[in-house]
C-alpha cells in the first residue's frame, strides 16, 4: 500500500535490523543546508578534530542513536564524475555520517549503467519498508511516500545490493 510517509524520525526509529538509503543524484537543494553548502564554497571544510557538536544535528545524533541499538545503516551514492561541486561538498562533509556509524560507499555512474534502479532516491527500512523520495529537476525536495508492496521493497533491495556490491567504500574513494 502506497501512503504519505510519518516523519523520518519516526520511520528510522522503528527500524530493528536495516536501513539503506540509495541517492542517484548530483545535486539536492535543501533549505537547511545552504548555509552549510554556503560556507563550503566560501572555503570552509568540516574539521575531523572538531568537538564533533558543530557537527550536523540533530541528523548524526539520529543516526549513532540507531546505530547503537543495533541497526545496520548503509548509504550509496551514484555519481557523476567528474562530480558537482555539490558532491565535492557531500564528500567532503561524509567522514561525519561515518563517524556517526553510517557505511557508505560510492559508485560512478557510468559504472551504474546495466543496473536496474528506481526512478527515486529511496530509503528501505529493514527491507520490507521503502520511503521514496521526489525532487525537482533542480533539486528542490517535493515531499515522498512509502510503500510495503513486497515487489517494490525487493526491487529497491535488489537496486540497493546491486549498486553496494559495484561501488567504493568511502576511506578508498577519490574525487
Amino acid at each position: 500500500m502506497w501512503r504519505s510517509a510519518p516523519p523520518f524520525g519516526e520511520l528510522l526509529a522503528g527500524c530493528q535490523r536495516s536501513a539503506v538509503h540509495l541517492e542517484m543524484r548530483d545535486h539536492y537543494d535543501d533549505p537547511d543546508e545552504a548555509p552549510r553548502v554556503a560556507a563550503w564554497t566560501a572555503g570552509h571544510r568540516p574539521d575531523p578534530s572538531a568537538d564533533r557538536s558543530t557537527w550536523w544535528r540533530p541528523w548524526l545524533d539520529m543516526v549513532a542513536e540507531t546505530v547503537a541499538r543495533g541497526v545496520v545503516i548503509r548509504r550509496a551514492r551514484i555519481v557523476s564524475e567528474p562530480v558537482s561541486d555539490y558532491t565535492r561538498y557531500l564528500y567532503d562533509g561524509t567522514f561525519t555520517n561515518v563517524a556517526a556509524g553510517e557505511q557508505i560507499r560510492w559508485l560512478p555512474r557510468r559504472k551504474a549503467s546495466d543496473l536496474a534502479l528506481p526512478g527515486n532516491d529511496y530509503w528501505a527500512f529493514d527491507g520490507q519498508l521503502v520511503r521514496f523520495g521526489y525532487f525537482s529537476g533542480e533539486g528542490t525536495y517535493l515531499g515522498d511516500d512509502v510503500t510495503d508492496e513486497p515487489h517494490v521493497a525487493k526491487l529497491c533491495a535488489d537496486a540497493f545490493e546491486a549498486v553496494w556490491e559495484r561501488a567504493t567504500p568511502h576511506e578508498e574513494y577519490r574525487i
